[in-house]
């Protein structure tokens, strides 16, 4: 039974019954996951998977193969750094290029590694995960046809049967997040609430310590929020309804700002490209990082998500993926940094070493930091985003 209370007005009521009205908007407040530190630990440490690209040139001898490469980096980051949680920080797959209605198959394979060492894991969607299929321009040489467009019992896309599976129309974000919860108990991801613009990946995880848990409700040490940011079915930005569900949920969960916060979302905001290093190719103080090889890809539009998070002096971090070319972190305004994950698949575009980030949570005294494990087990870029 859930006994959390949300404050309206001059009364508390169940959590699982209140809603808000926001621009003609019924937005219901979905509860979140709670993670507990591990028993004797120091700290909760989470890896970041961003730009996997599981599925890109699916009918090619390279397609599968960099997906086995990007299979080993994730089991390899894992088994340096043994996370309590992973974050798979968007384009997880590149749906655009994979030629089944069942993209899910490939989203099953990049989570694999993870669901093998039983770590929990949370994702966001990204600007490739749910895009229409593009017909590949050498499909139509006569060289270029592939041997098999269809599963396996399939031997004609002619006619009726199975015709389903001859469209070619993907697995949107609402299936793939299905899919992706149901599977596994190990997925803390969430659909959020359906009235919102994305719809999907809006959710949040709540971080207490192991020591203390017989106190209803426990201690919180870190409030992580989740935000889909659009991309494929829908524009590349942040909604407002999204802001505004925001802006409830912190008011509920924080509201005089005890507990530090963290966000996640995949395409960066216009604000990265406000703090990004000036000089190409080269990263300086106060911003730490090792690469800065392109200029920011920003979301087409900022609806008041950066207006928000600037007015909570508790939210501590942004971690976007997107650019490829990027990994550093830069401070924006009040203590507030913006930070890119590491490339981290062999998918997608560029050919810079892979890794993953990593964020390690301190308690006792408080601490947030971050560095970037690369695949060959170096460390570097590693910075403390908030102390006490």
């Amino acid at each position: 039974m859930i006994t959390q209370k949300f404050f309206n007005g001059s009364k508390l009521i169940p959590l699982l019954s209140i809603s808000f009205t926001y621009m003609c908007l019924i937005v219901p407040v979905v509860p979140g996951s709670i993670l507990r530190f591990r028993s004797g630990s120091p700290s909760f440490n989470i890896a970041l998977f961003a730009d996997l690209h599981f599925g890109e040139d699916a009918w090619t001898d390279w397609g599968p193969l960099q997906d086995a490469n990007s299979s080993r980096l994730i089991s390899t980051v894992l088994s340096y750094e043994n996370p309590d949680l992973v974050v798979y920080l968007g384009d997880v797959i590149t749906a655009n290029n994979i030629p089944i209605s069942n993209a899910s198959l490939y989203w099953d394979q990049a989570i694999s590694p993870t669901k093998a060492k039983g770590i929990p894991w949370a994702t966001v969607f990204g600007n490739h995960d749910d895009a229409p299929f593009s017909w590949p321009i050498d499909w139509f040489s006569s060289i270029g046809i592939p041997p098999r467009r269809c599963r396996d019992d399939v031997t004609s896309c002619s006619g009726s049967k199975e015709d389903e599976e001859c469209e070619f129309r993907g697995t949107q974000r609402l299936e793939l997040m299905k899919k992706e919860i149901e599977n596994s108990k190990l997925s803390q991801s969430r659909n959020g609430p359906k009235n919102l613009w994305p719809s999907v990946s809006n959710y949040y995880i709540q971080i207490t310590p192991s020591s203390q848990q017989d106190l209803e409700p426990p201690p919180v040490i870190m409030n992580m929020y989740f935000l889909d940011s659009g991309g494929g079915s829908y524009p590349q930005v942040i909604s407002s309804a999204q802001v505004e569900w925001l802006r409830q949920t912190t008011q509920h969960l924080n509201p005089h700002f005890r507990v530090p916060e963290i966000v996640f979302w995949h395409i960066p905001s216009g604000a990265y490209e406000d703090v990004a290093p000036l000089s190409n190719h080269s990263i300086q103080k106060p911003c730490v990082g090792s690469i800065n090889m392109e200029k920011v890809a920003a979301q087409q539009a900022d609806f008041g998500i950066m207006s928000l998070l600037e007015q909570r002096p508790s939210v501590k971090a942004v971690f976007v993926g997107h650019n490829h070319g990027l990994d550093w972190c830069c401070p924006h305004k009040t203590k507030l940094w913006l930070c890119f994950a590491r490339h981290s698949g062999y998918g997608g575009y560029g050919d810079w070493p892979r890794g993953a980030r990593i964020i390690q949570i301190t308690h006792q005294p408080f601490s947030l930091k971050s560095w970037i494990r690369m695949e060959d087990g170096q460390l570097h870029s590693e910075i403390i985003l908030s102390t006490p």
